[in-house]
């Protein structure tokens, strides 16, 4: 029998935050400030959505004999922190110029903006230090971890869909664009969070592989789409962030493009494309399944 996804998503977070407790440093000593700022910004109440699907992922390829204490926390810790340092450096007032972030002053604002920036450096140094210290994986899978992660959260993912964001303010963007885009910024680390759960198991096949990616970029556009929709809907409170800030600083969005109506079309229809793709784990992808539900679902 399934587990409810509140309890799911406890388990995944309370595992990832253990992990994570024993990666960052302790606020203390010369640079107490800089730690301070990681933990800060690391520990602030997100919703840990990409460990959840790394774990996910990984009970999907190996059922409940999936090492969810050893290689999967620590590949669940090295995406978050990525995230953490990608939310980070994107508030920052050359980027987004964000003021709240999960209901709380962002980083920049709590502690200054040159310990913001060094904080979101160290994350994501911590990050790849994480995945050398995968001692109980081969070194060649270690390696395919470290490449993957790499690239989907460089120029081939987040930080270019970034630099395309930013070229793009004040642009009214044509629907394909604004999904290449949102395919690198935000699906890129969904798509990583998949599929380094997966592999980190070992068990992984090519065909597993290639229903997952499937399944992660279906997922990925959906959560954008979600996202533009309570950036209409919610309240600031609700979201946690400032409400409406696409449409002040200018931005294309699914919404503007299609209306509302439409992009829940749009994002119903990407949910069921990755319900599809899950086809041939059968009930192992339950937790992936309840993920994707949460995705499209969510209210904030």
């Amino acid at each position: 029998m399934a587990r409810p996804l509140k309890d799911l998503l406890v388990d995944y977070s309370n595992q990832v935050d253990a992990q994570l407790e024993q990666l960052l440093p302790e606020a203390s000593g010369p640079a107490e400030a800089l730690f301070a700022a990681m933990r800060y910004s690391v520990f602030n109440g997100g919703k840990r959505l990409r460990p959840a699907l790394c774990f996910a992922a990984a009970e999907a390829i190996g059922g409940g004999n999936t090492n969810r204490t050893g290689s999967t926390a620590k590949v669940a810790a090295a995406v978050e922190a990525i995230h953490a340092y990608s939310l980070i450096h994107d508030d920052l007032p050359a980027m987004d110029d964000d003021d709240l972030r999960r209901g709380k002053p962002t980083c920049h604002i709590q502690f200054g903006e040159a310990t913001a920036i060094l904080a979101g450096d160290a994350l994501q140094s911590l990050a790849f230090q994480q995945l050398t210290e995968l001692t109980d994986l081969p070194a060649e899978t270690r390696l395919e971890l470290v490449s993957m992660l790499s690239r989907y959260a460089g120029c081939a993912g987040m930080v270019t869909g970034q630099a395309i964001d930013l070229a793009a303010t004040g642009q009214a963007l044509q629907l394909e664009q604004l999904k290449t885009m949102h395919s690198y910024k935000t699906g890129a680390l969904i798509e990583a969070s998949v599929l380094m759960g997966a592999i980190a198991t070992g068990a992984a096949s090519q065909q597993q592989l290639d229903a997952l990616k499937q399944f992660a970029g279906a997922i990925g556009l959906a959560f954008q789409i979600q996202d533009d929709i309570l950036d209409v809907e919610s309240s600031t409170e609700q979201l946690g962030k400032q409400q409406g800030s696409d449409v002040a600083n200018d931005k294309s969005t699914y919404t503007s493009i299609l209306g509302l109506e439409q992009a829940r079309e749009q994002a119903a229809e990407r949910y069921q494309q990755s319900i599809a793709s899950l086809e041939l784990f059968a009930e192992r992808a339950e937790p992936l399944r309840q993920l994707a539900s949460f995705i499209v679902n969510r209210a904030y």
